[in-house]
């Protein structure tokens, strides 16, 4: 899918409502366009779509999105039923595998996207990071930092920065991604983090994306009040927001909560998402701690 060059675009609402985290208003946003250009209606499709999938609201786009439907759309369905319908993940990835083994456009950024994130949810980066790397579109260079970020790979994250700012320095994109870093190299960092996404805040909408940002450069500098507070308003704006179900958890642990505070938060996650790796591996350590005491119970004559 081509970019457009030298024309306004008039779905940077859109994207900016989609980019930091406010996915119903992304959609309500694109829902009162006029649009009359036929890419940019296709473009308009593109985050809605994927707006409702961040929403988890996988049947619209499953029931919408058909055999006729724009080229660019296809990608879209085959993501939503990834992320619905866990029995079928192995047969997708497969395909996936058959299609990127291909010939791919590197102009459809919709499909690299896609691709490279099953992938990323499949923690496998380095086919994540070959997907992306053909294209210079820079929300695939925000994903390819994040992959690098996930690998631990501070080094290369801060060269695809580098890139993204001689692309365009002032877009929400390398904003977010220049965050992404900070937070991840700590210290002095921190604070320029929190900064960041506090700017994004004030100029666009407290979301729970940017206020967990805010936590976590709270945490990371042992501000716990500050942390907690804006935990709890990412939690009224999205009570089942995992980022924020974790950072409670391990906040409530980091700041002496009771044990049934850090379980309370800890339950919910569970039972939003069960296949999230943070509650995976917990009750999979619980399991096996509850397996190692049973080899110390003290027997009574």
């Amino acid at each position: 899918m081509p970019e457009q060059q030298g024309e306004t675009d008039e779905l940077f609402d859109v994207k900016t409502q989609f980019y930091i985290g406010n996915y119903q208003s992304a959609i309500n946003e694109a829902q009162k366009l006029k649009l009359n250009n036929t890419f940019q209606k296709l473009e308009r499709d593109v985050f809605v779509y994927r707006s409702y999938i961040a929403l988890k609201k996988y049947g619209v786009v499953i029931n919408e999105i058909h055999g006729v439907s724009p080229q660019e759309l296809q990608p879209l369905k085959q993501l939503a039923e990834y992320l619905s319908q866990p029995s079928k993940r192995e047969s997708i990835v497969l395909k996936l595998d058959q299609q990127v083994s291909g010939n791919i456009d590197v102009n459809n950024h919709v499909f690299l996207l896609v691709a490279a994130t099953i992938y990323y949810n499949e923690n496998n980066y380095e086919t994540a990071l070959k997907v992306l790397h053909q294209s210079d579109n820079l929300e695939c260079r925000a994903l390819m930092l994040q992959a690098q970020l996930k690998m631990d790979r501070v080094d290369l994250a801060k060269k695809e920065l580098k890139s993204m700012q001689e692309i365009d320095d002032d877009a929400i994109l390398t904003q977010l991604a220049s965050a992404w870093v900070n937070l991840t190299v700590g210290g002095e960092k921190l604070q320029e983090a929190y900064y960041t996404f506090q700017e994004l805040a004030d100029k666009n909408t407290p979301t729970a994306l940017l206020l967990n940002g805010q936590a976590a450069c709270c945490i990371g500098q042992s501000k716990y009040e500050e942390a907690e507070s804006a935990l709890q308003d990412a939690l009224e704006k999205d009570s089942n927001n995992t980022d924020t179900l974790v950072n409670l958890v391990v906040l409530s642990q980091l700041s002496g909560k009771t044990p049934e505070v850090c379980n309370r938060y800890l339950s919910q996650l569970i039972d939003t998402a069960p296949e999230h790796p943070f509650a995976v591996e917990f009750q999979a350590k619980e399991k096996y701690f509850d397996l190692l005491a049973k080899q110390y119970v003290l027997t009574t004559a």
